[in-house]
């Protein structure tokens, strides 16, 4: 007799295992025990046979790459307003079923239900604002083109004519423009996963300056991978400027608001990533005349400002200059010499005057008046009779010289 099974995943052992019959009836009970449920996806495939009961779908998460096989009624899917077909976004109601033969899992689907325009641009809002509060949408992050990038990356829908629209008008305006081109997937189940990987792909490319996201007009559903939260955050990290020119000047996909520059149109984007050749080359033309002409005016004033003073005097006679100066200062000498000569007569007549002063004011002067000066012998002057004796010889200086004198009467 056998042992008996273990009850639990967690008792098996490499001597009692499971059964794979064990394992999938385990499985299989464990779903059947879980509730129904509400999912939101997208349908990337429907299998609807003519007369049969039941079709197929699979909807995938717009965000990541995962899907889930479902079955669903057919009754539940002529109840819809209108026709369910691949691309669309839905919501269900569904019973999670296992089948053990095949070891899958698939969703029963009682209920399904489009997700409405109006549904889908709230939620576009909604993500708008959680973005913008984390600062991807801020203008101080958004770097500036190259004038002339060295190559261009391209990520658009295969064979769209946003393409050409794109490298037609990027050649007109500069021939020759290098492009790096990924066509992608721009609408439906796999354009956010593709989209994404292209702009990563062509970020990692050193010579490509610039990547344009591009794609043609559309509705709503059309464009609303241009809104998935997953590619914005991919051209948020980006380190190449990102244009983005996604439908017309009415679409504005959150895309538009992380891009680094947003162009109205495919042909818009062209004009934004490189200059015009023939503008540039006739600016070129402009500011060489210009600058010829300013350079030529600058010149010519300069030749007149020779002229001018070529033809003064002091250039056309070399000497004159000189003799001008000579004139100067003779006149200098002349002045100089004429008040020095001033001078000295003015100071000779103060010299006579101060002679004839100092002469009338002197002794002699006095004496040559009639007066006389008495001196003892000792050379003392007698200024009184006092003092005198009777025989005192005394000396007398007249006008014209001296003599004796001897005191006869005190």
């Amino acid at each position: 007799m056998s042992p008996p099974l273990p009850d639990k995943a967690a008792d098996t052992t490499a001597e009692q295992p499971w059964p794979v019959r064990v394992l999938s009836m385990k499985i299989a009970d464990y779903v059947d025990r879980m509730s129904v449920t509400w999912v939101e996806g997208q349908v990337v495939q429907l299998n609807r046979r003519p007369g049969a009961r039941t079709a197929f779908l699979t909807l995938r998460d717009p965000d990541v790459n995962m899907s889930l096989s479902c079955m669903v009624r057919v009754n539940a899917l002529d109840a819809m307003p209108a026709p369910l077909g691949e691309g669309a976004r839905v919501v269900v109601q569904a019973k999670p079923s296992y089948w053990p033969q095949r070891g899958s899992l698939s969703m029963d689907v009682r209920q399904i239900r489009p997700v409405g325009v109006g549904e889908l641009l709230a939620r576009i809002e909604y993500l708008k604002q959680n973005l913008r509060s984390e600062g991807l949408f801020d203008a101080s992050r958004k770097r500036s083109l190259p004038f002339l990038p060295r190559r261009v990356g391209l990520v658009c829908g295969r064979a769209s004519a946003a393409e050409r629209d794109v490298i037609e008008n990027a050649h007109r305006r500069w021939p020759g423009l290098p492009f790096a081109i990924r066509q992608v997937a721009v609408q439906g189940a796999g354009a956010v996963a593709e989209v994404s990987a292209a702009i990563a792909e062509l970020d990692a490319v050193e010579d490509v300056d610039v990547i344009i996201v591009t794609r043609g007009g559309g509705s709503v559903e059309d464009l609303l991978s241009f809104s998935n939260e997953t590619m914005v955050r991919a051209v948020a990290s980006a380190r190449t400027p990102v244009v983005s020119a996604i439908g017309h000047d009415v679409d504005t996909p959150l895309l538009d608001l992380v891009a680094d520059v947003r162009a109205s149109t495919p042909t818009d984007a062209a004009k934004l990533v490189c200059p015009d050749a023939a503008a540039e080359r006739a600016g070129i033309v402009d500011a060489r005349t210009r600058a010829w002409a300013s350079l030529s005016a600058h010149v010519e004033r300069e030749r007149r400002r020779l002229v001018e003073l070529t033809s003064r005097p002091v250039l056309t006679d070399r000497t004159a200059f000189v003799r001008a100066q000579r004139e100067v200062i003779e006149s200098l000498r002349r002045r100089s010499h004429g008040r020095l000569e001033a001078r000295l007569h003015r100071e000779r007549d103060r010299v006579t005057h101060l002679r004839a002063q100092a002469r009338v004011l002197s002794p002699a002067s006095t004496l040559e008046r009639g007066y006389a000066i008495v001196q003892r012998p000792d050379g003392e002057v007698i200024a009184a009779r006092e003092g005198l004796e009777v025989e005192d010889l005394l000396r007398v200086t007249v006008a014209d010289g001296d003599f004796a004198v001897r005191v006869t009467d005190a």
